[in-house]
């Protein structure tokens, strides 16, 4: 399923979650697999990720921050891959959207993304859509210690 999904047919920028990574067994039930995946006539690239619950709801802010006309960073643990979105300004004419997995691959791919009036309420709507499928179902007790939310 799709958590993000950028596209003006040409260029594209696609996030989507896989399921769970450990369905069942805690403290991992709630970790969720994603593939990032990049698409230009230039460069094409998919990369494999994961990211708890909490990361969803930074994408929540990120979204908060676009619709208020600013630029916003997801997945910025310092641990894996960066997203970044930046909107028209000096130096693009277009949104584009960054990925850099710099602690990873030590690559970055930046893609132009002229996007439609309404992305945002799109892009929020697929977030709705990962958390009914997906919902939060583990609870952090204390520092390593979880048990299932009621």
């Amino acid at each position: 399923m799709d958590l993000i999904n950028l596209s003006d047919g040409d260029n594209s920028f696609r996030v989507r979650v896989l399921g769970r990574r450990g369905p069942g067994i805690l403290p991992v039930h709630d970790l969720l697999d994603a593939e990032i995946t990049l698409k230009s006539s230039f460069i094409s690239g998919v990369l494999g990720v994961c990211f708890y619950h909490s990361d969803l709801d930074a994408w929540s802010l990120a979204l908060d921050a676009l619709g208020a006309g600013r630029n916003a960073d997801w997945l910025d643990n310092g641990n894996g891959p960066v997203i970044r979105i930046e909107l028209p300004n000096d130096h693009h004419d277009v949104p584009t959207v960054i990925v850099e997995d710099s602690s990873g691959s030590g690559t970055s791919a930046i893609i132009p993304v002229v996007l439609d009036d309404g992305w945002l309420d799109e892009q929020r709507n697929h977030l709705l859509e990962v958390v009914r499928t997906w919902p939060s179902e583990v609870l952090k007790t204390s520092p390593g210690a979880y048990e299932w939310r009621h």
